[in-house]
């Protein structure tokens, strides 16, 4: 607990200045409220940023919620901060502020922007909340640098956790955060994910937005635990070796009067300009990236979840939105930058510095961009004029892949395109394959929903996707209940249909996930040269009469090599040739159509031995059987 007696503020000359310079990357430890001693006195120092108030004072059950009796005192320098300290209070106090601006006679009770704890939705008020935890998970610290480099294999589950699974003999609640960890820990290690991703934990009014509508950027939501709570989620997990990847949202904020929007009677946090100002789609305030406190504000938000929660990365969403001034908007509803284009130089700075602040302080974590669009660079350097991730959502391949996997088999020879077109810009970016939330909810229908054919063709063509993205350039993301062919499309008012897996056919899915993960973990050909061009090559792709595939992944050594053939029709193939690079037997080290994963059992009986028989421009061959609906990879023998 500070001592703050020599200034009676945590708040230094100097913290003033990089706030105002945009460059204050742990204001979580300045601003808010925060127990501290003065005068040999504990209580809590209070400092919030409302440069356009008239008066600011501290409510709660300590002053009866009456305004003025805790009134706190603006800064002498310029910064519009107001701050004090209140004797006597602390830990797991209720407050707000009250704020009354210079303008238009405007009152109002406001939570605090830095508050790490809230009251449970629909309450709203903010809690003194001291973070002291005992961390223990120094061996994951210490090795996640290599969990989480380029060329390691990251095969992410995502999860919104209101609805991994309910409690109906107690109203149908939601898992806790320590329940959710010891589910999830043992779940996640037995199907050999590496990282779960969390849809937005941060506290946020409106449960339906699955955590979207983002209130409160330094606290986990309050519905599901304590901080502490929270931090032990992290923990139990990073003990077992899963890595923890937080959604976070920049973008935009929702309008509740409580919250952000409107705080000091003007337009603080939120654009001033009525074309920058409100998000068309979502109904919510975009902040106002050009202006440096926010950029302090929000960039504190970033590094705080991985200070201090261990968050092993962030997954930024929906970055399209900040890029382009015109995204979501009509012409004459937006206004051109500087040079008259549609790119927003602002929001191109601020990503640009969040990344560079984020990789200076934890080099080992990954920044994940949601971009949907072509712009150029997402994953390059910022000092070679890239925004500066580490990895991007490829949603081209993510839509082209389900648009072909929709179709009937009989049509899919006229659509080989889709299964093709996006080797053609594989290794632009370092891309993550997102089956994700997205795609099985508002009446796209599950994973397995959209399969066509009846329930074995539909499971076959499920297994046989999943077999696609597991070998296809890029790292892995997959949405909680596609891993075992959950039928209904996703809810975030109901848990996952667990019970499927009571039956044996969603038991296959499941341990085909298992298996493919393993796999992709073993074997470095499958990971090691995801964004090198030379990590694929394909055997033949113009087969397009029968709907066969089959292409090689490569490791950094020559004898590093899976080749995967993929049947998009339910006509099982005999004697199908395909060329390789080197002879030998060649062990078929999963097959899709395997009985164990509710297949039929046709393959090539553990492997094949290759042929001199030339072929797709090698010297050597193998005769395989593929079999329907299916994909079948193979290695050389002991690899």
């Amino acid at each position: 607990m500070p001592d703050i007696a020599k200034t009676g503020s945590l708040i230094s000359d100097y913290d003033v200045y990089l706030f105002k310079q945009g460059t204050h990357f742990r204001l979580y430890e300045k601003l808010g409220s925060h127990p501290a001693v003065l005068d040999g006195e504990r209580g809590t120092f209070f400092a919030v940023w409302a440069p356009n108030a008239a008066e600011v004072s501290v409510i709660g059950g300590f002053s009866d919620w009456e305004a003025g009796v805790n009134p706190l005192t603006i800064r002498e320098d310029d910064s519009g901060i107001w701050e004090g300290f209140i004797p006597g209070i602390g830990h797991g106090e209720l407050y707000k502020y009250h704020i009354r601006s210079r303008y238009n006679d405007y009152s109002v009770e406001k939570g605090d922007p830095f508050a790490f704890y809230w009251e449970v939705p629909p309450k709203t008020a903010s809690i003194i909340w001291d973070l002291t935890h005992t961390w223990r998970d120094r061996a994951w610290m210490r090795s996640r640098e290599e969990d989480n480099s380029p060329d390691a294999p990251i095969s992410i589950y995502e999860v919104h956790l209101g609805s991994l699974r309910k409690v109906p003999e107690e109203g149908n609640r939601s898992l806790s955060y320590r329940e959710a960890a010891q589910e999830l820990a043992e779940y996640l290690a037995g199907a050999g994910f590496t990282h779960v991703e969390l849809l937005p934990v941060m506290e946020h009014p409106f449960y339906a937005s699955w955590g979207y509508q983002t209130l409160g950027y330094f606290a986990p939501t309050s519905r599901y635990g304590t901080p502490q709570d929270f931090m032990r989620f992290v923990n139990y997990l990073h003990q077992r070796g899963i890595g923890v990847i937080l959604d976070w949202v920049p973008s935009h904020f929702p309008a509740d009067g409580y919250g952000l929007s409107y705080f000091d009677g003007t337009h603080l946090y939120e654009h001033a300009l009525p074309g920058q100002r409100y998000h068309p789609e979502w109904k919510s305030y975009i902040f106002n990236l050009g202006r440096n406190e926010v950029r302090s504000f929000l960039i504190s938000s970033a590094i705080f979840w991985l200070d201090r929660y261990h968050a092993d990365g962030l997954r930024v969403d929906a970055v399209s939105s900040l890029l382009y001034l015109d995204y979501a908007r009509s012409t004459g509803e937006w206004m051109p930058n500087v040079y008259g284009g549609r790119e927003n130089l602002d929001a191109i700075a601020f990503l640009r510095r969040v990344n560079d602040a984020i990789h200076a302080n934890y080099p080992d974590t990954l920044v994940i961009a949601e971009e949907a669009t072509s712009w150029p660079g997402v994953t390059a350097p910022t000092a070679t004029g890239g925004l500066g991730f580490d990895l991007k959502w490829n949603m081209g391949w993510m839509h082209d892949t389900l648009d072909y996997f929709s179709l009937d088999p009989v049509y899919r020879k006229y659509r080989s395109d889709l299964l093709t077109f996006s080797i053609w810009y594989a290794f632009s970016e370092r891309y993550v394959l997102p089956l994700s939330h997205d795609e099985v909810v508002h009446e796209k229908s599950s994973l397995i929903g959209k399969m066509p054919g009846d329930e074995w063709q539909k499971r076959a063509n499920l297994r046989l996707l999943l077999g696609y993205l597991f070998t296809h350039p890029g790292k892995k993301l997959l949405f909680m209940g596609g891993e075992f062919g959950q039928w209904s499309e996703w809810s975030h008012d109901a848990g996952l249909e667990w019970h499927l897996l009571r039956h044996p056919p969603h038991q296959g899915i499941l341990q085909w996930v298992g298996d493919l993960n393993r796999l992709y973990r073993r074997l470095p050909a499958l990971h090691e040269r995801d964004s090198d061009p030379e990590g694929f090559k394909w055997i033949d792709f113009s087969d397009v009469e029968k709907s066969i595939v089959s292409y090689l992944r490569r490791g950094h050594t020559a004898d590093e090599v899976v080749l995967v053939a993929c049947n998009c029709t339910p006509v099982p193939r005999y004697g199908y040739r395909v060329g390789i690079p080197f002879g030998g037997f060649w062990e078929e080290v999963l097959n899709s159509d395997a009985v164990e994963y509710g297949g039929s059992g046709v393959g090539n009986m553990g492997g094949v031995k290759a042929e001199r028989i030339p072929a797709h421009g090698w010297r050597c061959s193998l005769s395989l059987t593929l079999p329907p609906l299916g994909v079948v990879i193979l290695a050389p023998e002991g690899a």
